[in-house]
């Protein structure tokens, strides 16, 4: 298997400098691909890296409040 590297939530929250509430924010939202084990998310590299490049949609929120 190839060599994966993967974030728990609290990783991320460091590599991204932003609070727990906006990062399961942009999960909910979709804008960072994350799988959910048990109670806890999984974020992938390769996940943070495009988030990175590409940042959040347009009016990624509007989707957001549909869903609540």
């Amino acid at each position: 298997m190839a060599n994966i590297k993967v974030y728990t939530t609290e990783e991320a929250l460091e590599v991204l400098k932003v609070t727990k509430r906006t990062l399961y924010r942009y999960i909910k939202a979709g804008q960072i691909k994350a799988v959910r084990l048990g109670r806890e998310y999984r974020i992938t590299e390769d996940a943070l890296k495009d988030f990175l490049e590409h940042g959040t949609e347009e009016n990624y929120l509007d989707r957001l409040q549909k869903t609540e």
